[in-house]
C-alpha cells in the first residue's frame, strides 16, 4: 500500500507490523505538534506506528483543530496511531520511559514535539541505523532563523565516523563533551553545504549528544536502562535524553546523521527550570554527593 495516495485515504488500510515506532511527548504545544505531525506525515517511509502522549494543562493537542486534523491524515495514509493522556507529570524522564513502555518495533524514534522533518529524513535515519549496526543515530534539529549566522569557531570539532561507529565514554570532563557546539543555531546546514553532499548522500559524524530527533535500535536502549532513573530527579529537570545516549554509547555506539533533515520551530522552551541536570545526579560518581546536591538545589 503507497501510504501517500490519496485514492485510498477510505480504504480502511493500516500499516502492519511497522518496523519502527515514532514517539511525540508532548505539553501545551497544540500548534507546533500539528508542524510536527504535518513532517511526519510527508515521509515517504518507512512504515511507522506513531505514539503521542499528552501532559497538557488544558485539553490534549488532538482535541484541538490542527493537530486532529493530521491525526487524521495520518491515520488516513495507513499509519497507526495511538493517543495517550499521561497525568500527572512526573517529569520528562517518567514521560519518556511511559511513551518507551508502549514500544513493540525493533527501533524507536523519540521525536520533540517541535521538530519538523523534510521528506526523506525518516529513511535516511533508518537506512543510516541499518548500515552503521550502531545503538542510535539521530538528526540534530536546526534553527534556520541562523542560516547568515555562520559560526566557524563551533564546529571545528566535526569529525566524521571513519569505518565504523565504535563504542564510547562521554563525560563533561572527556574531550568528547566539547562537541556540543556543533548542534547549536545552524552549523550543521552550514557544513552539510561545506561537504556538498550529493541527493541521497549521508555522513555519519562522531556527537556529544543529540536533542530533539534520535532513533535508537530498541534492544540497545532497553539494554540501557531506558529511563527507568527518572525516580532518581525531581520533577523539574532537564538532560535526562543525555543520560540515555550516554550509556548507549557507551555499549553500542552512537552517531548524528548530515545532512539534517530537522528543523527546530524555535518556539519557547517549555523547560524552564533548568538547575537540576539529570547527568549530574543519576551518573555521579558518588550518589551520596549527587543527593547532597539536589538537596542543595531543592
Amino acid at each position: 500500500m503507497d501510504r501517500h495516495t490519496s485514492a485510498t485515504w477510505a480504504s480502511g488500510q493500516t500499516a502492519r507490523d511497522p518496523a519502527l515506532d515514532v514517539l511525540i511527548p508532548t505539553c501545551n504545544r497544540p500548534a507546533e505538534l500539528a508542524v510536527t505531525l504535518a513532517g511526519l506525515a510527508a515521509q515517504s517511509g518507512p512504515a511507522f506506528r506513531l505514539v503521542v502522549s499528552d501532559q497538557s494543562d488544558g485539553p490534549p493537542a488532538w482535541e484541538l483543530p490542527a493537530a486532529a486534523s493530521l491525526v487524521r491524515v495520518l491515520r488516513a495514509q495507513g499509519t497507526p496511531v495511538e493517543l495517550h493522556r499521561h497525568l500527572p507529570r512526573r517529569g520528562l524522564a517518567e514521560h519518556r520511559q511511559f511513551a518507551l513502555e508502549q514500544v513493540r518495533a525493533d527501533k524507536v524514534l523519540f521525536l520533540d514535539d517541535d521538530v519538523w522533518l523534510e521528506p526523506g529524513a525518516l529513511a535516511r535515519m533508518s537506512d543510516a541505523l541499518d548500515a552503521l549496526g550502531c545503538g542510535f543515530v539521530g538528526m540534530a534539529p536546526q534553527g534556520l532563523s541562523f542560516l547568515s549566522d555562520r559560526r566557524p569557531e563551533q564546529t571545528v570539532t566535526f569529525a566524521p565516523w571513519e569505518g565504523p561507529v565504535t563504542p564510547e565514554r562521554i563525560r563533561p570532563d572527556e574531550e568528547g563533551f566539547q562537541r556540543w557546539p556543533l548542534h547549536s543555531a545552524a552549523n550543521l546546514a552550514h557544513l552539510s553545504a561545506e561537504l556538498g553532499l550529493a541527493p541521497g548522500e549521508w555522513i555519519p559524524y562522531k556527537v556529544a549528544w543529540l536533542g530533539g530527533c534520535t532513533m535508537f535500535r530498541r534492544q540497545a536502549l532497553e539494554e540501557a536502562g531506558g529511563f527507568q532513573f527518572w525516580a532518581q530527579l525531581p520533577p523539574e529537570h532537564c538532560g535526562e535524553d543525555v543520560v540515555v545516549q550516554w550509556r548507549v554509547m557507551e555499549t553500542s555506539g552512537g552517531a548524528g546523521i548530515l545532512p539534517t533533515g530537522a528543523v527546530h520551530l524555535e518556539s519557547p522552551t517549555t523547560v524552564t527550570d533548568r538547575r537540576v541536570e539529570a547527568f549530574d545526579v543519576v551518573l555521579a560518581d558518588n550518589p551520596n554527593d549527587a543527593q547532597q546536591q539536589l538537596a542543595e538545589r531543592n
